[in-house]
């Protein structure tokens, strides 16, 4: 196969050419990325940033894990995320914080793909109706709600299995040994027995992060261009801000999801706890008010520098796969022009 050199040159010299403002028409192209970019590019940046965002603060997430524990064995009970992941490491070896991560990253690539794409269309298609293709809050909230439904379905049972596993003392050899022990006396409902508690948490978190970020993205990035430094600060205000006011339905969540033994005794709980309205009871009969905020510390800790990532390594691949898009589509038809020699 030949390619014709003034095609590809032609289209190469296409992302260098800057407009009257400074900017270049790659920019440019970015901004307007959710009237042009295919459902690919959405589904490859969301499914990379949900990866690295998931493993990257993972041994925190652990830790969370562990301090919202309503009944904790006296050698898991910490007093701040540092001292937590020192002490793990020392009484339960180096790779201790990091049981559970394969089933995450499992379930976060395909999860955080169906979250980004359905976000961004819906996105475009409610902010085309309310505000002519403007920046609209009410937009971004309804598509963050939209696709955190989504999401959910997905990675619920991951996170079932994530946090058993995370669990001091945890009775799971491995993955596999707690999928089939859960499945085996539970039946395959535990893997959504917190399903509706996750939904109650996730979308007014899903819609309060997407609120803030797009609002802080209008105040320091209002051209929408492809800046890290936005994303990130946008992000990281984003993830404090809606894990902090959304704790105590994580701890709720993941009552629902340990079904911690102990806990649930002290409570008086037969079987297993389901619900809502009863779990909301259980953490209250144990701990009052301050235990609807165990382990607030961690999960902002977890959230900020998790959602930074995951906007700016989003953005960042949204940015390089719309920048070559044009430039392989002209190689694709230059390609079928040419035909073989």
């Amino acid at each position: 196969m030949e390619l014709s050199t003034d095609t590809v040159l032609a289209s190469l010299e296409m992302s260098e050419i800057k407009s009257d403002d400074g900017s270049s028409e790659g920019d440019a192209y970015y901004e307007s990325l959710p009237a042009h970019a295919s459902l690919s590019t959405h589904m490859t940046a969301g499914a990379v940033a949900g990866v690295l965002e998931h493993t990257v603060m993972f041994p925190v997430d652990s830790v969370k894990t562990r301090m919202q524990s309503l009944q904790p064995d006296p050698k898991a009970q910490y007093s701040s995320v540092y001292g937590a992941l020192k002490r793990i490491v020392q009484t339960e070896g180096f790779f201790r914080p990091l049981r559970g991560l394969n089933i995450t990253v499992l379930g976060a690539g395909p999860a955080h793909a169906l979250y980004f794409a359905c976000y961004e269309q819906i996105k475009r298609s409610l902010s085309d109706v309310i505000q002519n293709g403007g920046n609209s809050h009410i937009a971004n909230g309804i598509a963050g709600s939209v696709a955190t439904v989504l999401h959910d379905a997905v990675m619920n049972p991951a996170e079932v299995v994530k946090q058993r596993m995370q669990m001091y003392n945890s009775p799971y050899r491995s993955l596999y040994d707690c999928v089939v022990t859960v499945s085996r006396k539970e039946g395959l409902a535990a893997f959504y027995r917190s399903y509706s508690t996750q939904l109650t948490m996730n979308i007014p978190f899903q819609a309060m992060h997407f609120i803030t970020y797009e609002f802080m993205q209008e105040r320091f990035n209002p051209q929408r261009q492809y800046r890290p430094e936005t994303h990130i600060l946008s992000g990281a205000a984003a993830g404090a801000v809606s894990a902090a006011v959304t704790t105590p339905l994580d701890v709720c969540k993941t009552l629902l999801n340990t079904q911690e033994n102990v806990a649930l005794s002290s409570a008086h709980v037969s079987g297993h706890l389901t619900g809502m309205v009863n779990t909301f009871r259980t953490v209250y009969r144990l701990g009052g008010v301050p235990a609807f905020f165990k382990g607030v510390r961690a999960r902002v800790i977890y959230q900020m520098p998790s959602t930074a990532i995951a906007w700016s390594v989003y953005e960042f691949f949204k940015y390089f796969l719309t920048q070559h898009e044009p430039n392989f589509q002209e190689l694709g038809r230059a390609s079928v022009k040419t035909g073989p020699t």
